[in-house]
């Protein structure tokens, strides 16, 4: 394929993409096949001679689409969201273009700065505490991690080399392996498994901190404290506390307002996972969700979740930079360069440039647009969905404003209602709000 048919084939497959997304309402959500499906519709062997590009796009319905999971489906209710937007999968293509691999400074200084930068602006954008941000002078920062998952492993391998580091520096002679068997971490039983995972991984007992319905499934501070004193008591060596705003399970957010101090007093890095609901806080009526952050050592939400950015591209704050470089720093001599000792940049290995994907969707949807699409509507849809109910005078509701946001009021007043008049009322509410929301335009 040369540029003058990659350029032809490129307009094609946008317009397949087009024509795939504003479709896709049409396709059954999940797929009606069998284990194994796949393998007696395409050869046994890649072929011999090259097949034609027109062969390659006819299999794309018959191979692909009868075995996809339609995750971007106005149907599909599984799992989590996963961020799509036109202007990420445009930054997609010119990432892969480039295809420059940004390990280092040195490898593509344009990739490891733009990600330093785009971390920073999400960080503002969140109101994160000072200590997080790079700027031009910050001991934190932001990194890009592909999931969740690799975020919560990361903190954990940093936060039990710091926690060995201490404990060698006023006892030296103290065996590492007779530190690291000590070890204990702990996270909600709310928490996604990849956290027990990482435990495994690192080599750390994850202890599972129990929580109850009445507490709408949140870690109290005070079931920590108590496991904590009873594992020192024990001989045992807390370091970590995964945190969870927003657990698959229940979304219950952990009370880190009280967990924060408690980790702080007894200097265990607590990591807060925020990889669902963390898109959320760039809105200000949720940012209080966030309250506790300035007591974390680190931070994590995936922006390919709910914030427009396609995946991979989980957000990872750290308070000191340091404490991650110090835990993995490598120094071959193939990868040094001038600009070692700058400071201000770090990179997990084969970094791509996912920034871009940040940086596109940031400047074209700007900070109102993103708050926009996490509210799902605005002020001004509110309002006219507002008038619509009360000029059919079927029912009545007067509305409010909270932080800004213009809300409608729900209230059960008459003696006689019952649950039958609270069902006509949502239904109503229902139908004409997707009235309202159909004629906008796309």
């Amino acid at each position: 394929m040369d540029t003058t048919e990659f350029r032809r084939r490129g307009k094609e497959m946008v317009d397949l993409i087009a024509d795939y997304l504003e479709n896709i309402e049409q396709r059954t959500v999940y797929p009606d096949v069998e284990p194994g499906y796949l393998r007696s519709l395409i050869p046994e062997e890649a072929p011999e001679e090259p097949d034609t590009y027109e062969d390659v796009v006819k299999d794309i319905e018959r191979v692909i689409m009868p075995g996809v999971t339609h995750w971007h489906s106005p149907y599909f209710y599984a799992y989590f969201p996963t961020a799509n937007s036109f202007p990420a999968m445009l930054a997609d293509m010119l990432s892969g273009a480039i295809g420059c691999i940004g390990f280092s400074w040195a490898a593509s200084p344009a990739c490891t700065e733009l990600e330093t930068v785009m971390m920073d602006w999400l960080g503002k954008m969140l109101k994160l505490p000072e200590d997080f941000i790079a700027g031009t002078h910050g001991q934190g920062g932001g990194v890009i991690q592909g999931t969740a998952s690799e975020a919560t492993l990361v903190a954990l391998l940093a936060a039990r080399c710091r926690a060995v580091r201490m404990i060698l520096a006023s006892d030296p002679q103290r065996p590492e392996t007779g530190i690291t068997s000590k070890l204990v971490a702990y996270s909600s039983d709310q928490a996604h498994c990849s956290v027990e995972r990482a435990g495994m991984i690192a080599g750390v007992r994850m202890k599972k901190i129990p929580t109850e319905q009445s507490d709408k499934y949140a870690v109290q501070g005070e079931t920590l404290r108590r496991m904590i004193q009873e594992d020192k008591a024990a001989g045992l060596i807390p370091f970590y506390f995964c945190a969870t705003l927003g657990t698959t399970p229940s979304c219950a957010f952990d009370h880190i307002t009280e967990l924060g101090p408690i980790c702080n007093a007894e200097k265990i890095w607590m990591h807060i996972d925020a990889a669902y609901a963390g898109s959320s806080f760039i809105c200000p009526e949720f940012r209080p969700l966030l309250n506790g952050i300035e007591f974390a050592d680190s931070f994590n939400f995936n922006a390919h979740k709910w914030l427009l950015v396609n995946f991979d591209c989980s957000t990872m704050w750290v308070k000191k930079r340091s404490d991650l470089i110090g835990a993995f720093e490598m120094d071959p001599l193939y990868l040094k360069h001038d600009h070692q000792e700058s400071g201000r940049y770090f990179c997990t290995d084969n970094s791509l440039f996912r920034s871009l994907k940040m940086w596109f969707v940031f400047r074209i949807y700007g900070l109102k647009g993103l708050q926009d699409y996490i509210r799902k509507g605005s002020n001004e849809v509110n309002e006219t969905l507002l008038k619509r109910i009360n000029n059919g005078r079927k029912i009545h509701l007067v509305p409010c404003l909270l932080s800004g946001q213009f809300v409608l009021r729900f209230a059960l007043c008459a003696r006689t209602t019952e649950s039958r008049h609270i069902r006509e009322a949502w239904q109503l509410i229902t139908q004409l709000a997707e009235e309202v929301m159909q004629e906008l335009p796309h």
